[in-house]
């Protein structure tokens, strides 16, 4: 059996807050002995309502906060940033993507230097190198060379979705977190940005862990489903598996709750409004 990609096992994550002149601090357990694995290629959905630890969970998946209590390990090496410092190989394994499109560029940095600033941090390429590597994943995300230049604000939401994505591809990680990725995004819109993370998947190999309160975009794009509440997994199972029949009390309830989006029906419509182009463009 290959190693996991990603694993953590019993996860625990404090916040300490509160406290003054006449009262105590306070502990909050955001997580409470979270476990799970994902193999290369696959998709982890972490779905659950607001405040139920999911975003705590990406944030020390991809590095940026240290669990309090548990293992976390990726391609079999036990990673453990309260007491390690981070390689530059370390970075480069686990990339994120956030939910807005429109706060995670710097606006004042143009598109090329967006990509290239991956390449400056993590990696040893010369300049010449930068801009070619960059160059290239702009076509690969559906985007034009002529871009480059550009700045954020001179493109639209989906775009700089695809311009987030091109830049946590640009070290070649490992793994991606996708943190609520096209919850900000139109309709429409959700569903090429998601047809474009399954192309990348496959071409690369990727790893994914998707975080989402939006049920039918994780029918789409899931192979398993972990499901929280209050910082524990109350149920986990591959995704045909979860729909079919959920188990648990909660997983029921917020699939009940959940308004339904039909991505295929989008993808069909965007696949027959894009043939009727090509066939009016076509000489007669």
């Amino acid at each position: 059996m290959s190693t996991p990609v990603l694993e953590g096992r019993g996860i625990v994550r404090d916040y300490v807050g509160g406290g003054g002149l006449f009262s105590r601090t306070k502990t909050v357990r955001a997580l409470k002995g979270v476990s799970f694995s994902v193999e290369k290629g696959r998709t982890l959905a972490v779905v659950g309502e607001s405040g139920c630890g999911k975003s705590t969970l990406g944030r020390i998946i991809t590095l940026i906060d240290p669990a309090t209590e548990g293992e976390l390990y990726l391609d079999g090496e036990r990673i453990d940033i309260a007491s390690q410092r981070l390689t530059r190989e370390m970075r480069r394994k686990v990339q994120i993507v956030f939910q807005n499109p429109y706060g995670s560029l710097n606006p004042r940095q143009k598109v090329g230097d967006v990509l290239m600033e991956q390449l400056v941090l993590n990696t040893s390429h010369s300049a010449a190198e930068r801009r070619d590597l960059a160059m290239k994943m702009l076509v690969k995300v559906g985007l034009k060379p002529e871009h480059f230049n550009r700045y954020p604000h001179m493109f639209s939401g989906g775009q700089r979705q695809r311009i987030a994505i091109a830049r946590a591809l640009m070290v070649n990680p490992r793994l991606l977190v996708l943190d609520e990725p096209v919850s900000a995004l139109d309709l429409s819109v959700q569903a090429q940005v998601l047809n474009l993370l399954a192309d990348l998947q496959e071409e690369f190999e990727l790893t994914y862990v998707f975080i989402s309160h939006d049920l039918s975009v994780v029918r789409y794009i899931a192979d398993e489903v972990m499901v929280m509440l209050a910082g524990e997994v109350v149920e986990h199972n591959t995704r045909d598996a979860i729909f079919a029949d959920p188990q648990h009390p909660y997983t029921r309830t917020l699939f009940a709750a959940t308004p339904v989006t039909d991505v295929e029906r989008i993808r069909a419509r965007l696949a027959a409004k894009a043939a009727r182009q090509a066939e009016a463009a076509r000489p007669a």
